[in-house]
């Protein structure tokens, strides 16, 4: 068994594949595309991809990746604690730092850190934290990387550097192909609704009907409809409850169009 995750060795996605499955063995890739990729030639058999996150919210090229692999499926989830720390070349003077590597994600969870003690660095995305450290070659040069990570070059700083202490990403296990789970706690899904004055009341009225909570709802512009909008909706219910399945075969009903996206 193969656990797809983007990397290298020492990202937050490596974590959550170890999470899902400690013996497994794991295959890193260096984008979110060639991930979800790697899982369509079958170089893999499942992939852990981040879909929210606490301060940021959705993960919206997951999303997306997502709902366009038409036989892609999460059925597993799981909670990473995201702590972020910066990284100096040993001896390195902070007051000097010119040039930040980390992730996009890792520089909006630390804007208001970065803003008051680094405000002229200029800071440069990276496909994941891990890949972001491996750029630093000076002294004026620093990194944003998870407290997991040690280097034996680097002087990782002691506290958490995040805006927000409590902060947290949300992963999926996604497979291809294959049953639906026969039990969950959440059904994870993607509905359009007709361009009309009261749609979207209509496609969710079912979930209140049949008695489930709804804990999640985004929106994401359908491409080459301009205007038009696709619904990623998360509700609490059990793939193996028939009044759930039921909930989910009302939606559709009221929907131009559906996909169950996971149960997990």
């Amino acid at each position: 068994m193969t656990i797809g995750y983007l990397g290298p060795d020492g990202s937050f996605s490596r974590l959550a594949a170890d999470s899902f499955r400690p013996q497994a063995q794991k295959r890193a890739y260096p984008s979110f595309r060639d991930l979800f990729e790697g899982l369509e030639r079958g170089e893999c058999d499942f992939i852990a991809a981040p879909i929210e996150n606490s301060l940021n919210g959705g993960v919206l090229q997951n999303i997306d990746l997502l709902q366009s692999h038409a036989d892609f499926f999460a059925f597993e989830q799981v909670a990473i604690k995201v702590d972020h720390r910066l990284a100096l070349l040993k001896g390195a003077d902070a007051a000097r730092v010119t040039r930040i590597y980390s992730h996009q994600q890792a520089f909006a969870q630390c804007g208001e850190y970065l803003a008051r003690n680094f405000p002229q660095a200029e800071l440069i995305a990276s496909p994941s934290t891990s890949a972001g450290l491996k750029l630093v070659r000076s002294k004026n040069e620093g990194a944003i990387v998870g407290s997991h990570v040690t280097d034996p070059r680097f002087d990782i700083s002691p506290h958490n550097i995040a805006d927000e202490l409590s902060n947290v990403t949300s992963f999926l296990l996604i497979k291809k192909g294959g049953e639906l789970p026969q039990r969950s706690s959440k059904l994870f899904f993607s509905a359009t609704c007709p361009h009309r004055p009261g749609a979207l009341v209509d496609l969710i009225k079912p979930i209140k009907e049949h008695g489930f909570n709804m804990t999640k709802i985004e929106s994401r512009p359908i491409r080459e409809r301009p205007g038009e909008y696709r619904f990623f909706i998360e509700t609490e219910g059990d793939s193996g409850d028939k009044k759930a399945l039921a909930m989910l075969e009302a939606v559709k009903g009221a929907s131009a169009s559906f996909r169950l996206l996971g149960c997990y």
